[in-house]
């Protein structure tokens, strides 16, 4: 944007690590009426986030379940995409969903998939993570700085192709969930809130 970077400080978001937790997945997935693998996609129903690709990338991994949670103007898109796919028992559209719900929804999926064609750093990544669920998204914002590891996931080229064989890949050899949910507490509220407070006090120091 023209900013010259000795002016920039660059301040990541926080996760909840009381609340976004691993939890049994089996028995997540039980309360959601769902078994074997399960992707989740989280987000406003929109074609920057990718929703599309990822009902594509499905007909590609056999057995799995898709619960995209959002609402938006590409639901009616979607919706069509899943019919002339007979994808149907196989989709779920949860529509919007509190904030409350989605610590559960995250544990109970075996990978979170958001193939965004922008972001900064999205919450969900760090949500997800937090729960002990790998993530999929593209190589946009800040991806390469929260899949720094392999327990965090893969970083996928925005096409079904290549999105379908990064959760095979999950799936065939998932990481141990607490070494998944350790790449996420890098972004605490707590650090989050004592980095703002540096950053603040040092310009009323200035």
């Amino acid at each position: 944007l023209g900013i010259p970077e000795k002016r920039i400080l660059v301040h990541y978001t926080g996760v909840d690590l009381d609340r976004f937790q691993p939890f049994d997945r089996a028995a997540a997935k039980a309360a959601i009426g769902i078994s074997g693998p399960l992707l989740i996609t989280v987000g406003y129903l929109i074609e920057r986030k990718g929703q599309q690709l990822v009902v594509d990338a499905l007909r590609q991994i056999p057995d799995a379940t898709l619960m995209l949670v959002g609402e938006g103007p590409a639901r009616g898109a979607i919706e069509g995409q899943i019919a002339a796919a007979g994808l149907q028992d196989r989709v779920r559209l949860a529509g919007a969903r509190p904030h409350e719900d989605l610590p559960a929804l995250f544990a109970a999926a075996d990978v979170m998939v958001l193939p965004s064609s922008s972001e900064g750093l999205a919450n969900v990544w760090v949500e997800a993570l937090a729960c002990g669920t790998p993530i999929v998204i593209a190589d946009v914002g800040g991806a390469r700085e929260v899949i720094d590891r392999p327990e965090a996931g893969l970083i996928a080229d925005r096409t079904p192709d290549a999105i379908a064989d990064a959760v095979r890949r999950l799936l065939a050899a998932p990481p141990d969930r607490m070494a998944t949910r350790a790449t996420a507490e890098r972004f605490t509220w707590e650090t989050n809130g004592a980095a703002l407070e540096r950053h603040l006090s040092g310009l009323i120091q200035r």
